[in-house]
């Protein structure tokens, strides 16, 4: 950890809301998103708090919007959650990174599929729009396709407004994984660049949503090799020919296809 977690006081925030007023620029904001943490796990008052003070500063915001981990939303109830909505969070990024009970076991991501069903299907019923994260690679090659399948699934019966995935990286260390992962017959392997895109692709296929559904898809973070976009499902036969594209051409066309090792910082 670089950093002590500690929640921040509302005055503090106040007088950082005021500093943006004092510059005359507050009429311009229209996004808000609470940052430097998982928002969702302080208590519902003090999030009404600052849902309040964000409107009484910045009354031109349109959408504020919070990262969030399932297990946050277990002491929340759905009429919490509406409340929230009603004072303005509109979106919530929940990072489930996966669907797959054995890789979540072994990242100790600290939830089930069953705990990110539950944390999205709530979110749902109180109207809150959802953004789910899945990780690609976070299996590794030896649960690659479980990892993309049971994610799908996931998805399949949240079915959430919104779908990204970012491409697993290793800022402090490959071991940290591994060691989680040990030397047990899932042993953990990265994941080739196509490979990734091959598990990206057993993901989509996966996935199954009526044409009328409009969820927005996207994998155009920094971490990825290869950008689509769309909506699911009307475009996903269209995604998925943009993917086999990449995949079925010559792999010496990856430097111009894929996005470069250097440009993936995150």
């Amino acid at each position: 950890r670089m950093k002590d977690f500690s929640i921040k006081a509302l005055q503090k925030i106040e007088d950082e809301l005021q500093s943006v007023v004092d510059t005359g620029q507050a009429m311009y904001v229209r996004d808000i998103f609470l940052a430097d943490g998982d928002a969702m796990m302080l208590p519902t008052k003090h999030l009404m708090d600052i849902l309040n003070l964000i409107h009484t500063n910045l009354p031109k915001v349109r959408r504020i919007s919070s990262y969030c981990l399932p297990r946050n939303l277990r002491n929340k109830s759905v009429a919490d959650l509406t409340a929230l909505r009603e004072a303005g969070l509109s979106l919530v990024y929940v990072g489930c990174e996966s669907g797959n009970d054995t890789v979540l076991n072994k990242v100790n991501k600290g939830e089930t599929y069953d705990t990110s069903l539950e944390a999205l299907l709530k979110l749902k019923e109180a109207k809150i729009k959802r953004s789910i994260m899945i990780l690609l690679g976070l299996g590794g090659s030896s649960l690659s396709q479980h990892h993309a399948r049971d994610s799908a699934k996931l998805c399949n019966e949240a079915v959430p407004e919104f779908l990204s995935v970012l491409t697993t990286s290793f800022p402090k260390g490959i071991h940290r994984v591994q060691t989680g992962y040990g030397t047990t017959e899932f042993e953990f392997e990265p994941l080739t660049p196509r490979e990734s895109l091959k598990e990206l692709r057993c993901f989509l296929a996966a996935i199954e949503m009526p044409n009328t559904n409009k969820t927005v898809f996207r994998s155009d973070h920094a971490s990825n090799y290869f950008v689509l976009k769309g909506r699911l499902g009307r475009e996903k036969e269209r995604l998925l020919a943009e993917l086999d594209a990449i995949i079925e051409a010559p792999e010496e066309d990856d430097v111009f296809n894929l996005r470069p090792e250097w440009a993936r910082g995150l």
